[in-house]
Parts: C-alpha cells; structure tokens; sequence
C-alpha cells in the first residue's frame, strides 16, 4: 500500500490519511471566499478603476490612514496604560476597574456613534443645555466639536477597541517574572523606567495582537463611518458594490485593503527582526504593588473611570432611557422577528464555526505536517480581513455554484432553480464562519496544545480511534474552551454589520440592521431595545473574561478567550 506525505518539522514524514485530506479540503472550502477576492480583483473593471484613482481612491487612502493612526493610538495609550496601572497599583477601586475596563468591549462602535450623535448634535441635550445656560442663540455664537467627523470616528472606536488592548497587555503583565522587574530596581531603575524599558519591551508582542486587532476591527466597521460619513476603504466597497454595480472594482479595492490588514501585521514584524524579548527567570511570585496617594491616586482613578464611563456607563444608561420609552413599540413591531434572526445566525454560525475549527485544529494536531498547519492557518485569516471584503468572496463562488445549477436544470430539465444560494442565510452563515473561524480555531488549537500527546497514545492502546479520542478524551478536557469559542463567534455575529447588509436576503433583517436603519433614518431612540439587546449578548464574554483574567498569570490556565486572538494573528 503507498502512502504519499510530507516532511514535517520533526523530519519525519507525515502521513495522508483521511482525517488529513478532510482537514485540507474544509480548510480550502473555507479559504473560498479569501482566494476569490484576490483572483476576481485581477478581473478586468473597465473604467471604474481609473475612475477611482483619479478621484476617490487618495482621499480612501488618506482617510483610512488617518482613522487607523488615530484608534491605534488612543488604544494604545488608554489599553496599556490602564493594564499597567490596575496590575502594578492599588488605588481606591482598583479592584472594580480590573472588570469593569472590559466593559465597552461590549458595545458595538455603529452604536455608540449613534448614541453620541444624538446626545452631542446641535439639537442634542449638550449643546442644548450650554446655550440655555450662557445665553447663545445660534451656532455662530460658540464652538462645539462636530461629532460627525473624522475625529468623532476616532474618539468612537477607541472607546469600544481599547479593551482588545487592556486584556491582552494585562494579562502580558501578569506572566511576567518579578525577577527582571527587581533587577531594573537594583540597576537604580525607577517604576516608570521599569515600565518603559523592561516590563513593556517583554509585553511588545502581545500589545501589537491587541493593537493590530483594535485595527482590523477599525478596517470592518461600516456603521460608525457611514453615519459620520466619512469615506474609509470599507465604505468606498459599499458605493462601488451597490451604486456602482461593479463586484470587480470592489473586489480590486477589496485587494488594496487586504495589503493594508497585511502590512499592519508584516510592518510589526520588520520592525522587531532579529529581536527577541524573554522573561530569563521562572520564579512567579505575587507581584510588586505600588500604593498610590494624593494626585496619582487621582490620576489612575480618571485614566480608568473615563474610559468605562464614557465607553459604557453613558451609552448604557441613554439606551436604558430610550428603551424604557419605546419599549412597546418595539415590542409591538418586528422587533421580535430581527432578533430570532439574530439569535439564529449567529447560534448556527457559532456551532458550525466551533465544529469546524476543532476538525481543523484536531487535523493538524494528528498529521504533524507544516503544510497541512500553514493550510489551516490560512484559513482562519478571515478574521483578520474585513467584513466587507469577505462578503465580495462569498458571493463570486456562490454566484458561479448557482449559476452552474441553474445551467445544468435547464439543460436537463427545462426548469430554473434561480438562486439557491446567493442571497440566502445560507450565504450569511458561510460568510460569518470563514470570518470567525479564526476564533473557534484558535481557542481549541490553543487548548489542545496543552494536552500532552501521551494521552493519545493512551487511547490508541485502549483501542479508541481519531474519532473516538477526540470525543471520549479530548472534548471533556476542552469543554471550557470549546465553550468559550462559540459564546466569542455567537456575540461577534450578533453585532456585525457590513457583512450581513451585503449579504442578507430580501426583506430580512437582524438587529444589527435594524439598528442602523433607523438610525440612517435619524430615529435611534425607536431602535433603542435592538441596541441594547446587542450590548446584553455582548456582556456575557465580558464577565467570562473578567472572571478568569485574574489566572492568566502562571501557575493558572490561560483563559482561552485571551489565548485565542494571539493564535488567530500567528500567521507564519
């Protein structure tokens, strides 16, 4: 009997088997979508394209530059300096801001820039309640900041994207030695230059996973930057999709966009070649805490409450306001019908996203192979691309799978099945798998890791196949981790945007649009249950989080929602 296989890493040769090719043909079926947008964007767009170049396309780049600069570093500075200050010191309500700073993570941004438009626009309470108070008359009496604007975009998406950078820097922090931190103090190091030149050098690689993660969710949000109407790569996908009616000029702008999620990941790593930062010691005891008074005690206090005041408490509690308004219109409308949508979606996505990354994780884990790791790998990129871009790579295979159907019943037949796929639920679920694949994949790959091959080696003896370990053995320890994967895809589906919009049926919604509907419409406040009931759902992760966060440290399990983004990046 000939077996064909690869050499893997061990320089042994792996070999195919069934579980292998499977793993190969899901991972390829879910990278559809990626390698379609990169094979349609070289189809020819007539002259849209150079329609593109010559006027929109610069002002796309500058904007979306622009934005990313703008949210990478308000998260970087609020996301790393709040993880250090709750970690290092001890403040009055330290203990509460170490949960309470994830918070926001709830909120989507689309509805947060909804909230603010209405509470900060000219006919808003603010300015309403500022003219009252000094006696102005009109607009030209005073300045305000316009909150639609590029810079209302940045300060919106940095209050809901900094937590991707405060959980993964604190939990960097609590893994590291005390050791090397006691070493600078002993070189006559002070805390700040402890923090500038030890503890934040070891943590580098997981503030770029969070930063670079706050950016590609910066890349995919559609709501906040059309309500503000500003003009990023996403929205310019939308014009040319929909108003343009061209899929390869989108898909080519798709293509330019994909280079940028690329160069924020390649960019990093260029910039740290040949370095490498290594805690050197494996002594782990409690770390050292600095008792902070008077106005540092103050200055910590402010750095941690105005994040989670103005990124959940004032939306929070205006969509409570608002709701408790109009809760029996909603009620009494189809409310109800777009959130069973919602729950459906994202529950069937969740489950087949979760079934689908532990056959991948487990398929990588039995043949060895670097290939078949690289295949899998490249398969969970979707979370690192937008959801627009995606939706253009759903729909072309879709499209053609149709087309040929249709073909073939015509022919064979004399009947047309029209669409069966295109434009279904079916085509929403496809996409959001290949979106969040990345986060099942890389919850359960991390988990399976720290199961010692020897319990598999076990189970062989006992008589227990692939399938039969995977089930009896390794699914009871993983359990935590499984669910924690599908509670991570099942609240990412239930707020996003772009993707469904573009790939929705005919007169279907879910929360998500109905949301922005209304508030296109300028009627948020009728919209408000919808919208808290996407902050609700996306709670749930939070608490998992701000329960388990505390273990991270070592001598505890790394909770899996943390460990999860850092594989779902690992590209190499």
């Amino acid at each position: 009997m000939i077996r064909s296989g690869v050499v893997n890493e061990t320089g042994r040769r792996a070999r195919y088997n069934l579980w292998t090719l499977g793993t190969l043909l899901v991972a390829a079926f879910v990278a559809a979508p990626v390698l379609s947008v990169l094979v349609l964007a070289t189809a020819p767009s007539g002259d849209i394209w150079r329609h593109l170049s010559s006027t929109v396309l610069p002002h796309y780049i500058e904007t979306t530059l622009l934005l990313m600069a703008g949210v990478g570093a308000g998260t970087l500075v609020i996301g790393v300096g709040a993880a250090w200050v709750v970690t290092m010191c001890r403040f009055p309500g330290s203990r509460l801001f170490e949960w309470a700073l994830l918070l926001p993570l709830a909120v989507p941004a689309y509805v947060i820039a909804y909230v603010y438009t209405d509470l900060l626009e000219y006919a808003g309470p603010v300015q309403g309640a500022l003219r009252e108070m000094f006696g102005w008359r009109n607009r030209r009496d005073y300045w305000f900041p316009e909150i639609r604007s590029l810079g209302g975009a940045v300060a919106m998406m940095t209050l809901v994207l900094y937590p991707y950078v405060y959980v993964v820097s604190r939990a960097a922090f609590l893994e590291q030695s005390v050791c090397v931190l006691e070493a600078s103090r002993t070189l006559g190091k002070n805390a700040w230059q402890s923090f500038f030149h030890v503890a934040l050098p070891l943590a580098r690689p997981a503030i770029v996973i969070g930063v670079s993660l706050a950016l590609m969710e910066t890349l995919n949000d559609f709501g906040t930057v059309d309500y503000f109407a500003v003009k990023t790569f996403t929205a310019g996908i939308f014009d040319v999709w929909l108003n343009m009616s061209s899929t390869a000029g989108a898909a080519q702008l798709a293509a330019v966009m994909l280079a940028f999620v690329l160069a924020i990941i390649g960019l990093e790593r260029w910039a740290r070649r040949g370095r490498r930062f290594h805690a050197t010691s494996t002594r782990y005891s409690a770390l050292p805490s600095y008792r902070l008074t008077g106005l540092r005690a103050l200055g910590a206090v402010l750095l941690c409450a105005l994040p989670v005041a103005f990124g959940f408490l004032v939306p929070a509690g205006l969509l409570l306001a608002y709701a408790a308004r109009h809760y029996e219109d909603s009620l009494n409308g189809p409310f109800l019908s777009y959130l069973a949508n919602s729950l459906a979606l994202s529950s069937s996505s969740a489950a087949i996203a979760v079934a689908v990354g532990l056959f991948l994780a487990y398929g990588v884990r039995l043949s060895k192979a670097a290939f078949v790791r690289a295949v899998a790998r490249f398969a969970s990129v979707g979370y690192a691309l937008p959801g627009a871009v995606l939706a253009v790579g759903v729909m072309i295979p879709l499209a053609a799978l149709d087309n040929a159907i249709d073909a073939a019943f015509r022919s064979a037949f004399g009947i047309s099945t029209g669409l069966l796929l295109s434009g279904t639920t079916v085509a929403i679920t496809i996409g959001y798998i290949a979106r969040f694949l990345a986060l099942s994949f890389g919850t359960v790959e991390a988990s399976l890791t720290k199961i010692t091959p020897s319990m598999d080696g076990a189970a062989r003896t006992l008589g227990l196949g692939p399938a039969a370990t995977l089930a009896r053995v390794h699914l009871p320890m993983m359990r935590g981790s499984v669910l924690s994967a599908a509670i991570l895809v099942f609240v990412d589906g239930m707020k996003e945007l772009p993707m469904t919009m573009l790939l929705r049926p005919f007169n279907f919604d879910t929360l998500a649009t109905y949301v922005h509907q209304f508030a296109s419409r300028e009627h948020f406040e009728e919209a408000a249950v919808g919208a808290l009931a996407i902050v609700v759902a996306g709670m749930l992760p939070v608490i998992l989080l701000s329960a388990t966060i505390r273990q991270s440290r070592p001598g505890h399990a790394i909770p899996p929602p943390i460990a999860a983004p850092a594989r779902a990046l690992d590209l190499s």
